[in-house]
């Protein structure tokens, strides 16, 4: 996972309080909201610049929510009131709670709007002039809509998450309140499955029904706001942030993947822009900052095999030329691939283990594993070896975890492939940083060089008689040349 700074935003607020309460983009990404301090404040999506301050409010705002068609945005705060605003910035109305307002969500298929408070829960649509409440047993910390806009889950102060339809306690009771709630979908069935985070630093799901899917995972700090995330894969992803000063990301089935977004003080606003990779955090300090986050693609390719991550712990095979498909259920998070013949290499944090096709059917069984930590930027497998690539460096290893030799070359490797050979004594190409293509045999010290060109390479490959190599750098255009080695 890569993560880049856009812009970032030192807030000052009014009457001291400067925290980022709460942050949302429009459905569209043009817009961006964000309650700070007594103010709403409209910021620009480009530089985190302030367009407007909206004023309305006369205490601490410490919620807002933009409408499913973009068209209304609502805010709601410590002087127990809500008011929706228009897309042109101007307030079209206000309603009263018994006491401060503490979340707000919008209906993600009609018009309608969950505002929680202290003491009670309201349901507003712009046809009704009166607004529907309902009274709660504890303070309500968080809200949050099914996909369908038919059940909205609500966390309270007092360990319990539900609503009419479900009803359930987390362990610990007034000790755990829940501050973080997000619906999404199971990994396997895309049913309705709600992320749960509570005050005794635990991560819990459940289905619609209130039944736990999954076992806990321990966050390991108090979390105030639990987001879902979508990759260009469709990949989906949960963010967890709070008193770690950072957000934690973990997978669908809620294993933890890293932490991101460091910051100096808790975090209490996260929200992804949609249809993008740019998430934007906000602090308790008053610190606005927008990221950009690339979920890094993490494949293998041998001939007509490809392998490529799934939500970032599984690993799919594919046969691209007889449309065989298996998958291999990982339960951790996969850092790299590699695939060579009838062998599929997946490397963890703390492992790397070695898996064998079978001869009849298309499936993969576990043969080896190599209890290490490596670091490395690229990997690579032959018949009985792994080869892992960091920097300059090479390093040759048996399945069994056994350094067998290392290279060390004259520039960082920047691509890297097995282009077959007698067994146990692969042939490497690799190209480098400074245009250099090498040739490495596997029970051989020295590297052969082949050729340069003259930038950078980024792709080599061998013809099948090995008699002429390929290159492509960072000009793009191929280049093909004799190879007499």
């Amino acid at each position: 996972m890569r993560t880049s700074t856009l812009w970032t935003e030192k807030i000052t607020g009014e009457n001291g309080d400067s925290c980022v309460y709460d942050a949302c983009f429009s459905p569209d990404g043009s817009n961006l909201v964000a309650a700070v301090g007594f103010r709403v404040l409209v910021i620009s999506v480009t530089d985190g610049s302030i367009i407007q301050t909206l004023k309305g409010h006369k205490s601490a705002v410490y919620c807002v929510a933009y409408s499913n068609d973009g068209k209304r945005f609502a805010s709601g705060g410590a002087d127990k009131n809500v008011i929706i605003w228009t897309d042109n910035l101007q307030g079209s109305l206000k309603y009263v709670h018994g006491d401060s307002i503490q979340c707000l969500a919008y209906n993600p298929q009609s018009q309608q709007l969950a505002s929680c408070s202290v003491n009670d829960f309201g349901l507003w649509t712009p046809e009704k002039k009166s607004v529907d409440k309902h009274k709660v047993s504890a303070k309500i910390n968080a809200c949050s809509w099914t996909s369908d806009g038919l059940h909205l889950a609500l966390g309270l102060g007092n360990g319990t998450s539900g609503s009419e339809y479900a009803r359930f306690e987390r362990p610990g009771g007034s000790s755990s309140p829940v501050w973080g709630l997000a619906w999404g979908k199971t990994v396997e069935e895309g049913n309705d499955m709600l992320c749960v985070a509570d005050w005794g630093q635990t991560l819990s799901f459940y289905d619609i029904q209130g039944k736990q899917i999954m076992k806990d995972r321990a966050l390991g700090f108090d979390p105030v706001r639990v987001v879902y995330a979508r990759t260009h894969r469709d990949c989906e992803y949960i963010i967890v942030a709070g008193s770690n000063k950072a957000c934690t990301i973990f997978t669908q089935e809620g294993v933890k993947v890293t932490s991101i977004t460091e910051q100096e003080s808790w975090v209490w606003a996260c929200s992804v822009k949609p249809d993008s990779q740019c998430l934007v955090v906000g602090t308790q300090a008053g610190v606005l900052t927008s990221y950009e986050v690339q979920l890094l693609v993490v494949h293998a390719l041998y001939k007509s095999l490809y392998a490529f991550r799934m939500n970032m712990t599984d690993v799919m095979v594919q046969n691209l030329l007889k449309d065989l498909r298996t998958r291999i259920k990982c339960r951790d998070v996969i850092k790299k691939l590699a695939i060579f013949k009838d062998s599929l290499a997946i490397q963890f944090v703390d492992r790397v283990l070695i898996y064998q096709r079978d001869a009849k059917e298309f499936k993969y069984t576990l043969k080896d594993k190599i209890s290490q930590s490596f670091e490395c930027s690229l990997l690579v497998m032959c018949s009985e070896n792994v080869i892992l690539c960091q920097e300059k460096k090479l390093q040759c290893y048996s399945f069994h975890g056994m350094r067998q030799r290392e290279w060390v070359l004259n520039s960082h490797i920047r691509y890297i492939r097995s282009v077959g050979g007698m067994r146990g004594k692969e042939v490497l190409l690799a190209g480098l940083k400074n245009g250099q293509v090498v040739k490495i045999f596997l029970d051989n010290p020295f590297p052969i060089d082949m050729v340069k060109v003259p930038q950078s390479v980024r792709c080599v490959d061998l013809n099948l008689l090995h008699s002429k190599i390929a290159v492509v750098d960072e000009s793009e255009p191929i280049k093909t040349f004799n190879s007499f080695v």
